[in-house]
């Protein structure tokens, strides 16, 4: 029980401030050649064996292009106290900035602003994200990774899935490929690519850790536990298997400092596929 109360489950759909602030500022380099398969040898005994390491290069190749960045501005929850720019919540300098900050005007409420992930599943412009992403956002900005920007519009949220549809004007767009989360295999090898602190198409790996894992408060959403590294801004992101199909979409850590402990958690992507047919037809579930 003390382990439990100790462990605080994030939602990773905000990234830091400055570290936000960094990614629209800084050159990002191009990604370079890819690194062949780690390779063992054993010649005992005259015999050769040789074990490589699974090789993620054509997962990206083929479903970069589908992975998007998601741009939020939100109001701040009534009474929010106004915050510096890229320094956490707690820091000193907050209360010197709350101090000496321009005063807000009567009824002005602050904004925020954040990040997240979501991929491409129509060539229309269909995008699937977490709800605790898209929700309550006053606008939404997609970019793709060939620098093109759109305007989002939200289709639907459900909050108790916490999925979430958007739709950009757009035509011939690239798609991800739907997997089958059913037929997922514990000890399996998979890759998340996504926006961690809003650098962009960001891959990272694991395994399987559990299927069908239920979280506190969580009881609608049989949960695909993973080590995949996931920050704030993967969130809305896939989670590919080894066929480079989507099998699920990244959306909650656990961790005691609020980073990454080996500890993530996928939704099945059957279940969301489900919940986007009606938000995508009714507008809710």
């Amino acid at each position: 029980m003390i382990a439990r109360k100790n462990m605080v489950r994030m939602a990773v759909a905000i990234a830091a401030p400055i570290l936000v602030a960094a990614y629209y500022t800084m050159t990002m380099p191009g990604s370079g050649p890819a690194i062949a398969a780690t390779q063992h040898q054993n010649t005992t005994q005259g015999t050769v064996a040789v074990q490589q390491l699974p090789n993620f290069t054509q997962i990206v190749e083929q479903n970069g292009a589908s992975v998007v960045n998601v741009s939020v501005t939100k109001k701040s929850p009534a009474g929010a106290q106004p915050q510096m720019p890229g320094v956490p919540e707690g820091d000193p300098l907050n209360e010197f900035f709350r101090r000496f900050a321009p005063p807000q005007q009567q009824g002005e409420q602050p904004m925020q602003r954040g990040q997240g992930s979501g991929f491409i599943v129509s060539a229309d412009g269909i995008i699937l994200t977490n709800a605790h992403v898209a929700a309550d956002a006053t606008e939404i900005t997609v970019k793709l990774t060939d620098k093109r920007e759109f305007d989002a519009k939200v289709l639907g949220v459900d909050r108790r899935t916490d999925i979430a549809v958007l739709k950009i004007d757009a035509k011939d767009l690239p798609i991800v490929r739907i997997g089958d989360a059913e037929h997922l295999k514990v000890g399996e090898w998979v890759a998340a690519i996504g926006s961690p602190f809003g650098f962009e198409n960001t891959v990272t790996s694991g395994i399987v850790s559990a299927k069908a894992r239920s979280l506190p408060d969580e009881n609608y959403v049989p949960f695909i536990q993973t080590d995949v590294a996931v920050n704030p801004g993967n969130s809305g992101g896939p989670l590919f298997n080894m066929n480079g199909e989507v099998i699920g979409i990244n959306s909650q850590i656990f961790s005691r400092t609020g980073g990454y402990m080996g500890l993530s958690f996928a939704i099945p992507i059957d279940v969301a596929m489900k919940i986007k047919d009606e938000l995508v037809q009714h507008g809710k579930v």
